[in-house]
């Protein structure tokens, strides 16, 4: 007799990224939903502009949902989702009814890390580049004749003691966000 498996995640994101988490939850559901044996998904959340996504996808059969999880589909769509910075923190599979409403009488729990693996040291090089050279060239143009009188570990120190919160708070947080499709890809 072939049971009915449920697959529960909680996923992780960035709450301004909501509108876009909701159309890649959308098209997943949507390609999944092609798929013989898929049965439906779900997603809920805490609270609004939490960054925790619980999802629930259920398959008439374990064969159903192998084939799923390893289809190219699936496989296209879970690669969309690293640009948005997703990281699933918990993946636990349950067989029955007990799979939507109660304590499970069989289940296969995985925990996963919820901090991503960094990126290539490469990668991360080249994105603080991005926003360092420009940074780098702004601030001696407008700071040149003002500091141009001072002795060069001076000029050096007012330079990098401006840039170095401009960078932490605001440039490499802007840039991160924007490159994490290639940084995380």
């Amino acid at each position: 007799m072939n049971t009915p498996v449920t697959v529960s995640i909680t996923r992780h994101v960035d709450p301004d990224r909501e509108a876009e988490m909701v159309s890649w939850m959308q098209a997943g559901q949507g390609l999944a939903g092609s798929f013989a044996g898929f049965l439906g998904a779900g997603w809920v959340r805490p609270e609004q502009d939490s960054e925790t996504w619980h999802v629930l996808y259920r398959f008439a059969d374990a064969d159903s949902l192998a084939t799923w999880e390893s289809s190219h589909q699936r496989q296209w769509w879970r690669d969309a989702g690293a640009g948005l910075g997703v990281v699933d923190s918990r993946v636990e599979r349950r067989t029955g009814i007990e799979g939507w409403f109660d304590d499970p009488a069989n289940r296969d729990v995985r925990e996963l890390s919820v901090t991503p693996s960094a990126p290539p040291r490469w990668k991360q090089a080249s994105v603080i580049f991005l926003v360092f050279y420009p940074l780098s060239v702004l601030v001696n143009w407008l700071l040149g004749p003002h500091v141009a009188p001072l002795l060069l570990p001076l000029r050096v120190l007012v330079t990098v003691a401006l840039m170095t919160p401009v960078m932490t708070y605001v440039a490499l947080p802007w840039i991160t966000r924007r490159m994490a499709w290639w940084l995380n890809r």
